[in-house]
């Protein structure tokens, strides 16, 4: 494992020490992992910066962790990556405003980011349908409209997030 990746890896498992999932209650850094792990799925091989990003994807809207920490730790480039998946928080703007702000910011992202991102909504989409039906009607419109505009992601990756919600869409009807 390269050394940045090794270093995020170490951050979020710090990080995410003390955090479990919503519903499932597993050490939250078992979605990191498994977000890493679904990248390996992807067509052509991402940077170790890809890699070290998805690790960390989640630490800086769930944890202290700053983008300034990652930045010196990590570099630049893997600090720019999680910014651009890390959710807008504006108390001034409702869920539907801030989730059109984050479509707009991914949607101007790279292939990497957009297919970690693709990652992301692989491994919550299972639980959320499975626990939480409500708020799952909510999610998976939303994540529909993200996945519209994640246009650069990994080609295979992409089709399956979509077969994904797809088949949740038809269930819940």
């Amino acid at each position: 494992m390269k050394e940045v990746v090794a270093k995020a890896k170490l951050i979020a498992e710090v990080a995410h020490f003390t955090q479990r999932r919503k519903y499932t209650s597993e050490p939250y850094v078992e979605h990191c992992r498994r977000v890493v792990s679904l990248l390996d799925g992807s067509e052509k091989r991402m940077s170790d910066a890809a890699y070290a990003a998805a690790w960390l994807h989640d630490v800086v809207e769930d944890t202290p962790i700053t983008l300034d920490f990652i930045a010196e730790r990590c570099g630049m480039l893997v600090a720019r990556y999680v910014s651009a998946m890390t959710d807008t928080k504006n108390m001034y703007m409702n869920r539907a405003a801030r989730k059109e702000v984050d479509r707009k910011r991914l949607s101007e992202s790279n292939r990497e980011v957009q297919t970690i991102k693709v990652c992301d909504l692989i491994d919550n989409t299972e639980s959320i349908v499975q626990y939480d039906p409500a708020f799952a009607k909510v999610y998976l419109k939303e994540k529909q409209l993200l996945l519209d505009v994640l246009t650069k992601a990994d080609k295979s990756l992409h089709e399956r997030a979509q077969h994904q919600l797809t088949q949740a869409l038809e269930a819940m009807e």
